[in-house]
């Protein structure tokens, strides 16, 4: 009996993705549970494996392509078996099957304009619409049962924008026109603008003596380097002093929840990673229970993968608060932007001299400093500032908090 190939679902809301890489060609013998396909989602570069085993047949869609979920594209058949003639998509969980006219207007124009509150749209591509002022009623949908999703919005949006006004008195710059943007970096627009305009922040920043983290930092590299495959950074004593300094507050741990406040049980850190296309931020899990060099070993693989493109969406879930270091780029301070359910994020500048107060004389000493972005509605000021104080104390005594 023949198996169906779809594009899966592996995130809350997605609606598309996209096909990267067949690791087996139409013909090819494949067993159950090995790569067959790679995916690209809003998060991540997922590997899919085999659903069965048999020979690869029938196959629907190909590298580059943008496939709604549910839809089948391809099949695994038993030897001298033919692939099923129909290749319908299947229903998205969570999405509502409603029946659509079939149409034969050119793609991305519909046949008629239904009254736009009867159209299959999912929300996001609806909003998006919105956003943008493009009129749903004259876009035809590619998802499962004729409905519009996000892609099919920007590619009408894309059309729009190519399309030159008749009228137009000003000179087009030579620089004009849509910039292609990838999936990551949607993403991360659409989540920054809205936290930044529905998440109440505020700020509550301090100067850290970093004398002693250098020191350590310096020391256990020489003790471990040969014993890890990751030597620890100042980012991964960060990460440990950060965990251990949550457990103390965990009020800075907790998410918001739409009407309440959710204290999380585990401490996991997002830790934010520049991509050539964007930011990820990848999560060190269990950080409060992590010895030092376990939390090098996670932060060196994560890196690795979203360097590679190769994050699962394991690797970028359960994140409770989030750390974002700008200091190797040179940065002294900046704020950074809270990744709602979370309630806070803390922003890490670079170490560098400073002359600074000592015993009530003048005296340079590597100083650090850290901004926390909290959201109002979960910390007070006094809770912020009372984490903020007893980070800065483990940052002066790291060999009292951190275990290798």
């Amino acid at each position: 009996m023949a198996i169906s190939v779809v594009m899966p679902a592996l995130e809350m809301a997605q609606e598309t993705g996209k096909l990267l890489a067949w690791r087996k060609k139409e013909g090819d013998i494949v067993t159950k549970g090995e790569p067959l396909l790679e995916i690209e989602t809003d998060k991540a570069v997922v590997e899919i494996e085999s659903p069965a085993g048999g020979i690869l047949a029938g196959v629907k869609s190909h590298e580059g392509a943008v496939v709604p979920v549910g839809e089948i594209i391809a099949w695994i058949v038993a030897p001298g078996e033919q692939p099923p003639a129909s290749s319908a998509a299947a229903t998205p969980t969570g999405r509502t099957k409603t029946e659509q006219p079939k149409v034969s207007a050119p793609a991305g124009v519909s046949a008629s304009s239904p009254a736009p509150s009867s159209i299959n749209i999912s929300p996001k591509a609806r909003r998006l619409a919105k956003e943008h002022g493009i009129d749903i009623t004259q876009i035809r949908g590619t998802g499962p049962e004729g409905s519009i999703t996000t892609e099919d919005v920007l590619a009408a949006k894309e059309s729009a924008s190519s399309t030159p006004s008749t009228d137009s008195k000003i000179p087009t710059p030579l620089s004009s026109g849509p910039a292609a943007l990838s999936a990551v970096a949607r993403l991360m627009a659409e989540r920054t603008a809205k936290s930044w305009t529905t998440v109440p922040h505020f700020f509550v920043v301090r100067d850290a003596d970093s004398s002693a983290l250098l020191d350590f930092q310096k020391k256990i590299k020489a003790q471990l380097q040969t014993s890890v495959s990751a030597s620890p950074t100042i980012t991964d004593c960060l990460i440990g002093l950060v965990a251990r300094t949550l457990q103390r507050h965990p009020a800075l741990n907790a998410s918001w929840t739409g009407d309440n406040i959710r204290i999380n049980p585990e401490i996991n850190i997002s830790l934010a990673i520049a991509v050539p296309d964007g930011v990820v931020a990848p999560v060190i899990q269990k950080a409060h229970a992590a010895t030092l060099a376990e939390i090098a070993t996670q932060r060196s693989a994560l890196a690795a993968r979203a360097r590679s493109g190769k994050l699962t969406p394991a690797d970028l879930s359960g994140g409770t608060f989030t750390i974002s270091n700008l200091g190797m780029l040179k940065v002294d301070a900046f704020t950074a932007i809270i990744s709602p359910p979370q309630a806070a994020v803390l922003a890490v500048g670079a170490i560098s001299d400073r002359v600074v107060a000592v015993g009530g004389q003048p005296a340079v000493r590597p100083m650090m400093t850290l901004s926390l972005s909290s959201d109002h509605r979960v910390i007070d000021g006094a809770r912020a500032a009372a984490f903020l104080n007893d980070l800065v104390e483990a940052i002066r005594e790291p060999e009292e908090w951190l275990r290798l």
